[in-house]
């Protein structure tokens, strides 16, 4: 089970990065570029307020996992 867990962290890391490049390639960049005022606004609030979160969070919650902050404590 232990292994299922850090292979499950791995995934989560790559999960997470994978978003990052998907936002900021698809959703961010492309948004910025078009020129529109609505897309301008939606490309900001996706680059620089949504894009950090997610990538944070996955990657994170994946390197607990790893690293084994979430193991059951016997006593």
């Amino acid at each position: 089970m232990k292994n299922i867990k850090r292979y499950l962290g791995l995934f989560w890391i790559l999960l997470g990065l994978t978003m990052g490049y998907f936002n900021v390639m698809e959703f961010g960049l492309p948004k910025l570029q078009s020129g529109k005022s609505e897309d301008l606004v939606f490309g900001i609030i996706n680059l620089f307020i949504l894009t950090p979160i997610i990538i944070g969070g996955l990657v994170t919650f994946g390197y607990y996992v790893i690293t084994g902050k979430y193991e059951e404590k016997i006593k």
